[in-house]
């Protein structure tokens, strides 16, 4: 399965191709793989998400799934890399990652069935969809801040073509130990259904990437943290949590909340306790 990155190289954006431990650019120049400058292997016009795919997700909130997915935007200046930081800001303390697979388009998909659809996949990547849950109060229907803050969405570290989706494994290891543990075969919609869903009404081009959802066990992390997303055939995408270099402004808009919606979920949807958690020592 031939895996395309886009790294920087001499200084320039540069697509390679994965040849053992070197990276091969098009007129022959070679770099290690660990000597490598990442950036996100595709360039998406869009990024869309799925809000709850895996079962062990749903079952985790104890909840009943809708009958069809639903969505969210996550905008592209959330993009980020493998071994890029993944900024928590000053002021903000419930930032929960999300191990998933990243659908990425290679042909111009509208008005298609779901027996068409892989046709117009390029491949598929690694995704962390990174939540930053004290904007939930205020942002839960649109996910915008929730989701879509800046470097909330590390992609990598490659594309990879002619994968099979199916009967996949997803790890998700924070400091070397495994936090989520699935598998693509819980996914209630598989890759096809979803992108066949969306192109309906949305044009999708090729770069655009669909995040195809997460296991249960989506928790908070630390800065200091390292968090890996392993994709059986797909790589491991490695990032850091860091700390933001200003505070969340208070002169204007809503300010991050502590509360039940927000403790609920970045904890592990315990919806039980809602209102009645013990105070916090």
């Amino acid at each position: 399965m031939p895996e395309y990155r886009r790294i920087l190289l001499d200084g320039a954006a540069v697509q390679v191709v994965v040849d053992g431990d070197e990276l091969l650019a098009a007129d022959g120049r070679r770099v290690a793989v660990e000597d490598a400058h990442h950036l996100p292997p595709v360039e998406p016009s869009k990024v869309i998400a799925v809000h709850l795919n895996h079962t062990s997700r749903v079952d985790e909130f104890g909840i009943d799934l809708t009958d069809t997915p639903t969505y969210f935007h996550k905008p592209v200046s959330a993009l980020n890399s493998h071994r890029g930081a993944v900024v928590r800001p000053e002021g903000c303390k419930w930032l929960n990652y999300e191990g998933e697979v990243a659908i990425v388009i290679g042909r111009t998909a509208r008005n298609i069935s779901p027996a068409e659809a892989g046709d117009y996949i390029a491949g598929y990547t690694v995704a962390n969809d990174y939540g930053l849950h004290d904007f939930r109060d205020t942002d839960a229907g649109s996910m915008l801040r929730v989701k879509g803050s800046d470097t909330l969405c590390p992609l990598g570290p490659g594309l990879v073509t002619d994968w099979d989706f199916r009967g996949k494994r997803l790890r998700t290891y924070v400091n070397g130990e495994v936090v989520q543990d699935g598998s693509t075969d819980e996914m209630t919609w598989d890759m096809h259904y979803l992108v066949a869903d969306i192109a309906r009404t949305i044009t999708l081009h090729p770069g655009d990437v669909l995040l195809s959802g997460t296991p249960a066990n989506s928790r908070p992390v630390q800065p200091g943290d390292v968090v890996e997303v392993e994709v059986e055939g797909l790589g491991r995408l490695v990032n850091h949590i860091v700390t933001g270099p200003t505070p969340i402004r208070t002169d204007v808009g809503a300010q991050p909340t502590e509360s039940e919606e927000v403790l609920s979920t970045a904890l592990g949807g315990d919806w039980e306790f809602r209102g009645i958690r013990p105070p916090k020592r």
